[in-house]
């Protein structure tokens, strides 16, 4: 392999790892609060993919409006899913919360099924996101420079509310214990509720950057890159928003990296993922950053 064609794999690589940390950020900031695997984040990932599909190809909205109304709705989306479908059974047995998230994935996939069916679309990509420019023989489209920054900008942006402000001291607090966190005269749902509308909204933005990338959607678009954003935040450390990032870029290079030098084992990309997972939960459950933590009664 030259030295070119590494750094071309080295581009795609950061690419795809700054979708996954983008899209990670969501599964733990809901774990880090509720110890909870919202394994319904995929599919808002998809639903975000549509709305921002439909206003651009039905309703005739720019793109960039089209694009800010797939966050709102999306977050807006997230909070009903919260109220509707995990708020009722905050008391109850972690399983049963546990089926409940399984539950709503279910129901979003086949209710995009039916509403939307089962043939692929065509996402529209504007022009500013297809330009491709050569940087010393490396292709680099201009969506791999995007994706990272739009990743670490989040990521800051999330950083400073969870440390700067009140209602992410009130989230860190939430995280340790919803009863003390009560006496403290904080209000648990609606921090609750307040994590839900941020972690969708990152994963709605996840939704359209991998759209911008692989321009394609259908009902089921958000299985195996929710699968993989989940290895991810464990791979960082779930619970640790800073870990997940981290373990979304590991976990893209490597995927890269892989085909890069064994095309032969490329239809295995997906496996390798897997394998990472069980190898972390076997040497380190508690991933690269994350600590242990007392499970929640």
């Amino acid at each position: 392999m030259t030295l070119t064609e590494f750094l071309q794999h080295m581009a795609n690589g950061v690419s795809l790892g700054s979708l996954y940390a983008l899209i990670a950020i969501g599964y733990t900031m809901v774990y880090g609060i509720l110890r909870l695997i919202n394994f319904a984040h995929g599919d808002i990932f998809m639903i975000a993919a549509y709305v921002a599909f439909f206003g651009i190809g039905i309703f005739s909205l720019p793109w960039w409006v089209s694009f800010i109304l797939a966050v709102v709705i999306t977050a807006f989306i997230g909070a009903l899913i919260e109220r509707a479908g995990y708020r009722p059974l905050r008391n109850s047995p972690r399983i049963s919360v546990l089926i409940s998230a399984i539950g709503i994935s279910f129901l979003l996939e086949n209710l995009g099924l039916v509403l939307f069916g089962g043939r692929p679309k065509a996402f529209y990509r504007p022009p500013v996101f297809a330009q491709v420019f050569l940087v010393k023989g490396v292709a680099v489209q201009v969506l791999t420079i995007y994706i990272p920054l739009v990743t670490i900008v989040l990521l800051a942006c999330l950083l400073y509310l969870v440390h700067k402000t009140k209602t992410g001291m009130a989230m860190r607090a939430c995280s340790r214990d919803f009863e003390t966190a009560r006496l403290m005269a904080i209000n648990v749902d609606r921090i609750v509720s307040v994590t839900f509308v941020v972690g969708s909204a990152l994963a709605a933005v996840g939704g359209i950057m991998w759209s911008l990338k692989f321009p394609q959607i259908h009902p089921l678009m958000g299985i195996f890159p929710g699968l993989k954003c989940f290895i991810a935040a464990v791979l960082g450390g779930i619970g640790n928003i800073t870990g997940a990032v981290i373990g979304g870029f590991i976990l893209g290079i490597l995927e890269i990296m892989l085909v890069a030098f064994f095309p032969a084992l490329s239809g295995y990309r997906d496996a390798f993922a897997f394998v990472i997972l069980i190898l972390i939960l076997l040497f380190r459950p508690t991933g690269i950053l994350g600590e242990t933590m007392a499970e929640k009664v």
